[in-house]
């Protein structure tokens, strides 16, 4: 099980504001940007930076995103930069963070958002794009309330919410500006767990330890990979696409070793020693 001394030393990536650091399966990303971690192109270029590197890396299987300090996640997108930028440069803003969250969707390892802190505007966006939200317990809240500045959720947030609470539920969301505490948004499906923690190292020892049932040898990384393939990609196919899609991954995975010695460490009564191959 992965726990913060097992991770390398924070490496901040050339903007300075995502920072690397990785161990025993997993990679940590963490928004760095004071007061609020609130985001920019700067941060998107090097949260693309990251993503990509984490992709490649043979050695990480889960990515884990959070946010620096106890305040915040992330507050969204730095209004004050918003403000200076003609309207060219905010849609080609809009389109590379675009661009960036969905590179993390189509990444096929385990991402997991951890939020401890608000999370709110851009940061719930970027949020949406893991695979999963854990939270520390009354750390914050989350929403959309870009209706408040006059603009909508332009980084995927109109999409993405409606794909996780349906169409009603998200618009009275977003049209309200509502901000949710971390225990109601688990009852609507926003969060998928509230774990208790006294700060945010605590918090970040419970990610690490929850997110190492996801990891070798015990768990095959390059199945869950394909899993979260399978679903993020067939979830907007019809169905016959879908399930053409799952079989080709299903293909893929019948012929690796994983597989091998899953249905062998089956047959044989014995636990299965992964190697994500």
């Amino acid at each position: 099980m992965p726990t913060l001394a097992d991770l390398s030393a924070p490496e901040p990536f050339a903007n300075g504001q995502v920072t690397w650091r990785s161990g025993g399966g997993v990679c940590l990303l963490t928004l760095t940007n004071a007061p609020a971690n609130g985001y920019s192109y700067e941060m998107m270029r090097d949260l693309d930076e990251a993503i990509l590197r984490a992709r490649m890396d043979t050695t990480v299987e889960v990515i884990v995103l959070a946010g620096e300090g106890e305040k915040f996640f992330c507050a969204g997108a730095d209004i004050g930069m918003l403000d200076r930028v003609d309207p060219d440069f905010k849609y080609a803003f809009c389109l590379h963070a675009n661009e960036t969250l969905l590179r993390l969707e189509h990444t096929p390892k385990l991402v997991v958002a951890a939020l401890g802190g608000h999370c709110v505007g851009g940061g719930l966006e970027i949020a949406m794009a893991a695979d999963l939200r854990w939270a520390r317990e009354g750390s914050g809240k989350c929403g959309l309330p870009e209706v408040a500045l006059g603009v909508l959720p332009g980084t995927g947030g109109t999409q993405r919410l409606s794909r996780l609470l349906g169409k009603s539920r998200s618009i009275a969301m977003m049209a309200s500006g509502e901000l949710v505490d971390y225990a109601r948004a688990e009852a609507l499906g926003l969060v998928d767990e509230v774990l208790a923690a006294d700060d945010d190292a605590d918090f970040t020892e419970a990610v690490l330890a929850k997110v190492s049932a996801f990891l070798r040898p015990g768990h095959s990384s390059t199945s869950v990979g394909l899993i979260k393939r399978a679903v993020q990609t067939g979830w907007e196919l019809p169905l016959e696409q879908g399930l053409a899609l799952e079989r080709e991954l299903q293909a893929r995975l019948f012929a690796s070793d994983d597989a091998k010695e899953g249905l062998a460490a089956f047959v044989e009564k014995r636990d299965a020693h992964f190697e994500g191959k």
